[in-house]
């Protein structure tokens, strides 16, 4: 592990850039910044989500997905948006995800996991594995590759952990390589584990998902990075989600009413896992 506590600043970026599973290569410019301290694979309906304003005065975590591996946190008054995106390939269809944050985390340099040429403002960007403290929080970046090649064809993935609303977040980012006993030991029992399941060269395919769950023993799943409306059909080698829900037999499946929800630490379940699955609004 490296103890780093440096952050890296939105900044001018050049990305080259090649369709479908062509590696996405990109200079960064790095500025340091210092900071202060029962059972069924059939969805069912749950309740409508709270906005983010109503979630953060109840010290709920507000869950949003904007497409593909993207996500925005909202709670403990802090927004954290994971891995922005180009619309390329399987996000083709999918809006830019141009919403305020304080801090940005990124897993790749690929187009769709790490582009932040369309930031709002100038939040936090961390891209690199170590230890970092953003005003109260604890950011733990943990290096993986992003294939089953030993990242000698995708390169390096981020998986990020943190805690937000008195819940442990665990976000694989874009992964196809088993997780280490060492990666285990870092990445703990996470409460919200945000999971990639739609197969191709660099991420898992429905039976990786299935055992990384199986490791990691989070209380709820949400499914990322699989085929939706969104992709371009000769550029996505993404498979659909039902791939994934099929091979997890009797685990219960929630579809969540919209593209956002609430959690809260006291409604998390006590054995889990749950699949949340949430809804694009395209």
């Amino acid at each position: 592990m490296i103890n780093r506590r440096k952050f890296l600043r939105y900044g001018q970026i050049s990305l080259f850039a090649a369709l479908g599973t062509t590696s996405l290569a990109g200079q960064w410019q790095a500025v340091q910044a210092q900071t202060s301290p029962q059972p069924s694979t059939t969805p069912s309906p749950t309740t409508p989500t709270t906005p983010p304003e109503a979630a953060a005065a109840q010290n709920q975590l507000l869950v949003k997905w904007l497409g593909h591996s993207c996500f925005s946190f909202t709670g403990d008054n802090l927004r954290v948006l994971v891995n922005p995106f180009r619309p390329i390939g399987c996000t083709a269809g999918y809006r830019l995800p141009r919403v305020e944050a304080n801090l940005v985390l990124i897993s790749s340099r690929l187009l769709d996991e790490g582009a932040i040429d369309e930031l709002i403002g100038q939040p936090q960007i961390l891209s690199d594995p170590g230890a970092y403290q953003f005003r109260d929080k604890q950011i733990q970046g943990i290096r993986t590759d992003h294939d089953r090649h030993g990242g000698r064809r995708f390169g390096m993935n981020v998986v990020w952990r943190w805690t937000q609303a008195d819940m442990k977040i665990l976000h694989l980012g874009g992964t196809a390589a088993p997780i280490t006993t060492n990666q285990q030991i870092l990445m703990g029992r996470p409460d919200v584990l945000l999971l990639p399941v739609g197969g191709g060269p660099k991420v898992y395919d429905a039976e990786e998902a299935k055992a990384a769950i199986a490791l990691l023993n989070p209380k709820v799943v949400i499914p990322t990075q699989y085929r939706t409306a969104a992709a371009d059909a000769n550029l996505c080698d993404l498979v659909a989600l039902d791939e994934f829900l099929a091979v997890m037999g009797d685990t219960p499946v929630e579809e969540v009413n919209g593209d956002a929800i609430a959690l809260q630490p006291n409604q998390l379940p006590e054995n889990g896992p749950v699949i949340k699955v949430l809804k694009y609004s395209f």
